[in-house]
């Protein structure tokens, strides 16, 4: 008698809900897969740009059209661009990350001093805009060196953390054809090509276009109201 109950409990659920869950499995997921999606950023590795607390909405329609769930492409109308913010994967452990694109196959890339050199040209450091120091920690603004980088034309801000130890030399490489080699803004905390090398075309699965909306996961998860629903460059 209490597993007929038991079943027509779950019964009526499954009835109740059914719907929602066809809507969640066959519509929500593979768009989130193939079309759109949204991203929070738990770390600081693309500060002062992205911030820990970050929902990024990602386009992944911006370079090609993929069966959901998998990097296999229907279509493709575009590669990635130096500048550009990328969602991708980590070649060494598969980890999803967020990170800038620096150099394209073909470029030249090489670091002396945290200076990045592309195709032979020193990247070009100059004053930052105040917008992207207003929500930084009191102590990482001290503690830290900001400027807007100039690479090839592509201007962005980047920050950098004289205290902290981290890679700022390597020599010169050229990226290989189907390979792109990703940074993030936080040059002195961040893992990314300088550590587990190029990221390959098919592991770059959208764009991150813009800050939906953003809460200080260091402070109580205050709303960062500025932030809501800003374009990312």
């Amino acid at each position: 008698m209490k597993n007929e109950k038991i079943k027509k409990f779950i019964l009526g659920i499954w009835k109740e809900w059914r719907l929602t869950v066809f809507f969640i499995v066959f519509v929500i997921i593979p768009v989130k897969s193939s079309l759109a999606d949204w991203n929070w950023v738990p770390s600081g590795s693309m500060n002062p740009t992205i911030l820990e607390g970050d929902m990024l909405y990602v386009n992944k329609m911006a370079y090609d059209l993929r069966i959901p769930f998998t990097y296999h492409r229907l279509a493709k109308w575009s590669n990635p661009q130096k500048g550009d913010i990328v969602i991708c994967f980590s070649p060494e452990d598969k980890t999803r990350l967020v990170k800038r694109i620096v150099a394209v196959p073909g470029d030249k890339i090489e670091m002396k001093k945290n200076t990045l050199f592309l195709n032979n040209r020193p990247a070009i450091y100059t004053e930052i805009d105040s917008k992207y120091t207003e929500y930084l920690s009191a102590n990482l603004k001290k503690s830290s060196i900001l400027a807007a980088e100039n690479l090839d034309g592509y201007i962005h801000p980047v920050m950098s953390i004289p205290l902290i130890s981290a890679m700022r030399n390597f020599g010169q490489i050229t990226v290989p054809k189907g390979k792109y080699f990703v940074m993030g803004d936080n040059r002195d905390n961040s893992k990314d090509s300088r550590y587990f090398g190029f990221v390959d075309r098919k592991t770059i699965v959208g764009k991150a276009k813009g800050v939906i909306v953003s809460f200080d996961i260091t402070d109580k998860y205050q709303p960062r109201l500025k932030r809501f629903f800003t374009p990312l460059k």
